[in-house]
Order: structure tokens, then C-alpha cells, then sequence
């Protein structure tokens, strides 16, 4: 029986599935071996049960046998039977086997108080309020002699109290005093310490952290599992010392002479993340790292190389590229590409180096290699062109020759277009057009078509290459390919003046190097018509799809940059939707658009004149912002005229503090000066009279900083993002008439966007899972999942859990929440 089920279990490992009638076959065979004495059948049995996780029905049948298990006096039979049970059980029977699992987690033998442990770190998942109450216990266990029990233990007993900050700080106050004797635990007792030092952040007064002579202690402890983690710890503090890193610098700097490949890894890996913030502090272990460069562990010895590069200093270069010359040779390219990256950060910081540095990459660019790693090549070099303005000439060289046998189109098209923008700004633009024109004689259409483009970006920035340029896009005129024939055909025109792109020399140039603006939005409907209208006839030449027309939020953009007075505001991140401020059909129409910046508000006033006989001039509105203490008004631009049924703008700009979500009530009173208006003429009378008119109150509130962004996977990208940045927290909604009320009520404070369809709530459905996505001011991603229940009562629950690229952002999302 035993090579029968260890295949089964290896198919089932595999990805293979057993059809249902299949995977009951298999189940009740395997309960009938039940009664077998053999151990290592018994086992196997307990694992085949796990693996096919039976259903309900079939669940009472081995209930009976795995619960005789669980009290067995054989330990091996009680330890598999626990986790058997916890595994494919409910949370009703869950209640009832809850004693035997207290007892568990308090045995004498280590091997059934682990299982009882693991089983209830698996139960937390599923019945948090039935594990919750085994604290008792698992503290107890926390304090047992075998190794895997306390480490079992403490992991169970930090996740029951984790969403409780003052509940882990006693308890790693607790601990820190020298209880913790297995090295497994005294691991995870450093990770969960680090996180309590983060959130309670540095004492200013004293400049002492909290537990820190914990964490050095650790650095003496016997076992090398609980030193690397204590020093990993220690360069992992925000805003770490050089005093504070100095005693875990030292015993890195030991790991690097061990004999142990793993520890020179972890050792050498740590010290070259800190190397990236603090070189100086690493700089003592340099002799130790060289002697790392011929490691036969080419992971080790990239990072040794590396890390030198990062705390070098300026009359090292040279002997580190001596050094790599031959290192390069030896490693892959997900290596190499590390140590190009490097290269790249030491050049920006020694730039008089540039020329040692340029060739080194430009010599190990002519080498053998894939495309990634010859991609990090050339962007490093461009980088290094573009920051450094000496190695512009050299750099531009480089790449004109590694063109010249470039297998790799993208490289070689993302070469032209950079010498285009770079090399008519040289002191001698007529070197390259020979290497351009290269391309376009020996290379494919693509590269071809890219070689055009730079040649007429050399014809319109230099007046002296014009005449060389036209002859030989007059040759392109000829190529076999249709869009290199046309973009020869255009800059020949272009370039000729016989067609117009703009009205001035600037707006050829525009045209050539710019980038053509059409939103995806737009192009997605052009195409979207277009598949429509396919098989019609057309009516012209342009009739297939209708040119782009902008977005409203780039219309705005364009519009308020324009305007002298907030142009200076920076980046608009988001327009909200109109806000209607007066009634239907009265004399005059006025909505509100709020533009959001980091630090500034605009507010638009959009109105309209309704009435024949008048001209209103000197419109303004004039805002009350008392009930916006956080808000101060910085300036304002009147509407000059506005006459009957044109519509026309006044805006108002706010100040409000960075970083901080301002919200509050705005009153609105529109001023201006009416004019009648002769109805036979047209023409409107001198003398105004000045009146004004009473406009609806508006808000600004948490969900205008907040943008609308659907994610196409909101599961992949929940699960990119950092699980350090997740906040959970349970409220209470109150009574509401449904669920659907409830969730459309949160996104609307929220303002996020529902992503997978999961806005809508089944009729009658008293529990709802919910998932959003967007970005928060600051161009932070945001995704937030919701869990709705619904009581008899009609009282709603909701748990909400936050993820985004900034745990602070995180926090903000609660306190909407809690403040809605």
C-alpha cells in the first residue's frame, strides 16, 4: 500500500486533481487502513486524508477515527491526528475537540504540543475567536524547554495579539529579559522587537532606542542564526547610527572569514545594503570583501565587488576595474547586471572617473551577452551622457560602434532616438550621420524606419547638415518598406517647408522630438468606433475613426496651466466631476470643479447667463471658507464678460498644508455687474448695476484626494504589494436597510474604484466581499478590501484591510473610515 499512495501523493503534489468520484474512491479506501499497526503506513494514511481534503459528509466518517488518534498513548498517532483534524474540520465541531487541543498545546512531548501549535497558527485563519482563547495556553508553551514548541508558540502568540500594538510591546518586554532559549524564537523575538522599535520611534531626548541593548546582546549569542538576524535588525533601523552600527558591522566583518558559504552570503549581502546608506561605516571590512572577489560562490563574490564599488573611494576606481576585468568573464548576467548597476552609481559619484568607467563599459558591451544585460549597459551609459556633460562625446561613440553590430532592434532604435535628441548638440554633429545611415542600409525595417527619424532630427537642428540630410532621405524615398518610405517622404517635406505642422521653425522641431498627445481613453474609443463601423462605407478619407478628442481632466490641465497665477502649483492630480451650485432653470447656471494639488486647491466656477437681456461683467465669486480653517485663499481671476448663453469661467485658489487632508464647507456668493442688453441692436448699455446672487454651500471632502485607478488583477497586485504596509481594523456601520447600502456608502467615502465587478451585492445576501483600487495624493497606490456581514437586526459589520505603497497612507484610509 505504501508505493501506492506515496504516487497518489505525488501526483497530487504535482498539480493533478482527482474528479470527484475519483478523490471519494481514494478516501474511503485509504480510511480502511485505519486499522493497520504499520507506523509508516499510519502516517501516510494522515497525510493522504490532509491532501484530499474531504467534504463535509465525508468528514464525519474519519471524525470518529482521527479523534481516537488524537487521545491515542502513541504520540505519533496523537500529533498527525491533531493536525488531520484541524486541517478538514469546521468550526462547529472545531468547538467541540477545542479542549483536547488546549491539552495539546500543554504536553509533555514536544512533537504533539508543535502540532497543536502549528494547527492553531492554521486556525487563526479560519476561527480566530475559537484560537484567541488558547492565549493561556500558548503562553504557558512559550515558556517550554523544547526548542520548536517555543518557536511554535511565540509565532502563535505574537499573531494573536499583533493587531494590539501595546499587547506586542509587553510582550516583547516581557521576553527581552533572557526567557527565549531557542534559536528559532530568539529570531523571530528580533523581528517582532525591530517592529516595535519602528512604531515607537526614537527617544529625541536621549537619542536611546528602545530594546536596543537587546538586539546588541544578541550579536554575543552562541548561535549564528540569532547573530545574523540580530545585525540584520540593527541595519535595518530608521535613521540608524554609525555608533549604533559599528558592533553589527564588527561581526559581519567575522562572517566574511567563515568557512561557511551561507554565512559569507548573509554576511556580504548585508553589509552591501548598508553600504548603499552608509559606505563610510563599512569601509573597515574592504580588505576582507577583496579577498571575496574569487570566491567560488559567484553570488558572494558579486556582491563583494559590488559592495566595494559603493564604498570605494576615488583612487580605488582603477584598481577595482583591474580587479573586474577578468571577474566579469567568470559570473552570469543577472550578476553582471548587478555590477553594471554599480559601476553606474560609482561613476555618478566620482565623475572625474568618468573615462576609466565609460570604457570598462564600453569594452564589456562589445562582449558576449543577453539582451537584459546589454539593455543595463547602454542605460547606464545614457545615464552617465545625461548627468555627466564631459562623457557626452565619449558615450555617444560607444554607442554609435556597438550599433554598428547590434543584434538586438529595441537596443538599437532606443540608440537613435537618444542620438537624435543628443548628437546635434555636439561639437561635431557631421561624425555620426555616417553610422546613422549605416543603419539604414544593413539593418531591418524597424531599425531602419528609426535611422530616418534621427537623420531628420540632424536636418532640423543643424542648418549646415540640411543639404547632406535631404539627399539622403531622398534615397530612403526608394526603401521597401512603407513606413520608412513615409517618414522619408514627411521629413522631406518637413524639412522643405512644404508642409506645415505648426506655424513656427519651434513647432517642426516640437513635432520631431516630442511625443503626440493622445490619452488611452481616447484611443481606446477610436479603436472601439472603428471596429464598429468596419464593413461600412466610408465618406472619407479620415471617416474611420474621429481624431482624439482631450479628456476632461487633460483639458483641465491644459487650461489651468496656462493661467499665470496657478501655474506655479505644480502637477495636477485630480479634477473632480462638476458640482451643480444653483437650481435648475433660474437666471444663472453655475457648477464647481475642484482641482486638487498637493499643496493648492482651485476652485472653477463654471456659469452661464440664462438671461437675453442682460451682460453680466466683473464676475467673481466670492468664497466664505470659515468653516475651512485649514484653507487660505491665495488668489482669484475674475470673468471679465459673460454674455447670454456663453458659458465662461472664474476660479479661486486655496493654499492648504502638504501632506495633510484638508476638508471643509464652502459658501458661495456670486458677484458681478449686469448690464441691459438692447434687443434690437444687441449692443448692451454703458452703466452696469452691481448686484449678486446666493449660490448653494459645496464640500471638500477625503474622497477628492483620492483618484480613481482599476487594477486588471487586484489579487497579483494585493500580493505585490509589501504585507509591512497592511492595516486591519473591524467598524461598525450601524443599522442599515441592506448591504448594498452599506457598500455603496463606503465607496463613496472612500472615492476608490470597485474593481472585478464587486460594487454589486447579491439580493438578500447577508455577507459581502468587496475590492477597491486607486491612488491617494502623492501618487500613492492604494487597494483596499472590504468584508461586509449583516445581522438580524440589520446591523452591519464591515472588517476593512488596507494595503499601499505607504504605510502612513494606510493609516489615512482608517481614519476616513472611522471619521465617515
Amino acid at each position: 500500500m505504501l508505493p501506492v499512495i506515496t504516487k497518489l501523493l505525488y501526483l497530487l503534489n504535482q498539480g493533478d486533481t482527482f474528479t470527484k468520484v475519483e478523490a471519494t474512491e481514494v478516501f474511503f479506501a485509504t480510511t480502511k487502513l485505519f486499522q493497520s499497526k504499520d507506523a509508516g503506513l499510519r502516517r501516510m494514511v494522515y497525510l493522504m486524508i490532509k491532501e484530499l481534503s474531504p467534504s463535509a459528509d465525508e468528514v464525519i466518517i474519519v471524525t470518529s477515527s482521527l479523534m481516537k488518534d488524537m487521545n491515542s498513548k502513541t504520540d505519533m498517532y496523537r500529533a498527525n491526528a491533531i493536525r488531520v483534524l484541524c486541517r478538514i474540520i469546521d468550526s462547529t465541531l472545531l468547538t467541540q475537540i477545542e479542549r483536547y487541543l488546549k491539552q495539546a498545546i500543554v504536553d509533555k512531548n514536544p512533537v504533539v504540543a508543535s502540532a497543536a501549535l502549528v494547527s492553531g497558527i492554521y486556525l487563526l485563519q479560519t476561527s480566530p475567536e475559537v484560537v484567541k482563547r488558547w492565549s493561556n495556553e500558548v503562553q504557558e508553551a512559550v515558556q517550554s524547554r523544547a526548542a520548536l514548541v517555543q518557536f511554535h508558540a511565540l509565532a502563535l502568540l505574537h499573531q494573536i495579539r499583533q493587531n494590539d500594538r501595546l499587547a506586542v510591546s509587553k510582550l516583547v518586554t516581557s521576553l527581552t529579559r533572557g526567557s527565549v532559549r531557542s534559536p528559532l524564537a530568539q529570531c523571530l523575538l528580533i523581528r517582532y522587537t525591530s517592529q516595535v522599535i519602528r512604531e515607537s520611534g526614537m527617544n529625541t531626548q536621549g537619542g536611546d532606542r528602545p530594546f536596543f541593548d537587546f538586539l546588541e546582546s544578541c550579536l554575543r549569542n552562541k548561535a549564528e542564526m540569532v547573530i545574523l538576524e540580530a545585525a540584520r535588525a540593527i541595519t535595518d533601523l530608521n535613521g540608524v547610527t554609525s555608533r549604533e552600527l559599528t558592533p553589527a558591522i564588527t561581526v559581519l566583518q567575522l562572517f566574511l572569514s567563515s568557512s561557511k558559504p551561507v554565512l559569507r552570503f548573509a554576511a556580504v549581502r548585508t553589509l552591501n545594503k548598508v553600504a548603499s546608506t552608509h559606505p563610510l561605516a563599512v569601509t573597515n571590512c574592504n580588505i576582507d570583501m577583496e579577498s571575496l572577489i574569487s570566491d567560488q560562490n559567484r553570488s558572494i563574490a558579486t556582491l563583494a565587488i559590488t559592495t566595494l564599488l559603493k564604498t570605494g573611494n576615488e583612487s580605488s576606481v582603477d584598481r577595482l576595474m583591474k580587479q573586474m576585468t577578468n571577474f566579469m568573464s567568470d559570473i552570469a548576467d543577472e550578476f553582471k547586471i548587478v555590477v553594471v548597476e554599480a559601476i553606474r552609481s560609482l561613476c555618478l559619484k566620482f565623475p572625474l572617473k568618468y573615462r576609466s568607467l565609460m570604457n570598462f563599459l564600453s569594452n564589456i558591451l562589445r562582449e558576449e551577452g543577453g539582451f537584459d544585460y546589454k539593455k543595463a549597459i547602454v542605460d547606464s551609459i545614457i545615464i552617465l551622457i545625461r548627468d555627466i556633460p564631459d562623457a557626452k562625446e565619449s558615450g555617444l561613440f560607444h554607442l554609435c560602434e556597438f550599433i554598428e553590430d547590434c543584434e538586438f532592434t529595441y537596443l538599437s532604435t532606443q540608440i537613435l532616438h537618444f542620438l537624435g535628441n543628443e548628437g546635434p548638440k555636439t561639437s561635431d554633429p557631421s561624425k555620426y550621420i555616417r553610422y546613422i545611415y549605416n543603419r539604414v542600409i544593413l539593418e531591418n525595417a524597424t531599425v531602419r524606419a528609426s535611422a530616418v527619424s534621427t537623420l531628420a532630427k540632424f536636418g532640423a537642428l543643424v542648418d549646415a547638415l540640411k543639404p547632406r540630410i535631404f539627399v539622403l532621405l531622398r534615397r530612403c524615398l526608394f526603401d521597401g518598406d512603407d513606413e520608412v518610405r513615409d517618414r522619408a517622404t514627411l521629413y522631406i517635406k518637413l524639412l522643405d517647408g512644404e508642409a506645415t505642422v505648426g506655424e513656427t521653425e519651434k513647432d517642426v522641431t516640437d513635432f520631431l522630438f516630442g511625443s503626440l498627445d493622445v490619452p488611452l481613453a481616447n484611443l481606446e474609443a477610436s479603436l472601439r468606433n472603428y471596429v464598429c463601423i468596419t464593413g461600412k462605407k466610408s465618406t472619407g478619407p479620415a471617416s474611420a475613426v474621429n481624431g482624439p478628442v482631450p479628456t476632461i481632466d487633460a483639458s483641465y490641465e491644459k487650461l489651468l496651466s496656462s493661467i499665470p497665477e496657478f501655474a506655479g502649483f505644480g502637477k495636477l492630480f485630480k479634477s473632480s466631476t462638476p458640482f451643480e451650485l444653483t437650481e435648475a432653470e433660474t437666471e444663472y447656471s453655475v457648477n464647481v470643479v475642484k482641482h486638487i494639488y498637493d499643496g493648492h486647491v482651485v476652485l472653477q466656477y463654471n456659469c452661464t447667463n440664462t438671461i437675453p437681456e442682460q451682460l453680466l461683467e466683473e464676475v467673481v465669486v466670492f468664497v466664505d471658507a470659515s468653516e475651512a480653517e485649514e484653507f487660505s485663499e491665495v488668489a482669484s481671476k475674475p470673468l471679465r464678460s459673460l454674455p447670454y448663453d456663453s458659458p465662461g469661467q472664474t476660479f479661486v485658489a486655496f493654499e492648504k498644508p502638504e501632506g495633510v487632508l484638508a476638508t471643509g464647507k464652502f459658501s458661495n456668493i456670486l458677484k458681478f455687474i449686469v448690464k441691459e442688453v438692447d434687443s434690437s441692436t444687441g449692443e448692451a448699455e454703458d452703466d452696469g448695476v452691481e448686484d449678486e446672487y446666493q449660490l448653494e454651500d459645496f464640500e471638500i471632502i477625503s474622497a477628492d484626494y483620492m483618484l480613481k485607478v482599476g487594477v486588471s488583477n487586484f489579487r497579483n497586485a494585493w500580493e505585490s504589494m509589501d504585507p509591512e504596509s497592511e492595516r486591519v481594523d473591524e467598524y461598525g456601520l450601524g443599522v442599515r436597510e441592506s448591504l448594498a447600502e452599506a457598500v455603496s456608502a463606503v465607496i463613496s467615502i472612500l472615492g476608490m474604484q470597485p474593481c472585478e465587478g464587486t460594487d454589486v451585492v447579491q439580493n438578500n445576501s447577508r455577507s459581502h466581499t468587496c475590492l477597491l483600487s486607486g491612488v491617494f495624493i502623492g501618487n500613492v497606490k492604494v487597494l483596499v478590501r472590504l468584508s461586509f456581514g449583516i445581522s438580524g437586526p440589520k446591523e452591519v459589520a464591515m472588517k476593512l484591510a488596507v494595503r499601499s505603497d505607504d504605510p502612513e497612507v494606510s493609516d489615512r484610509i482608517h481614519e476616513i473610515v472611522a471619521n465617515g
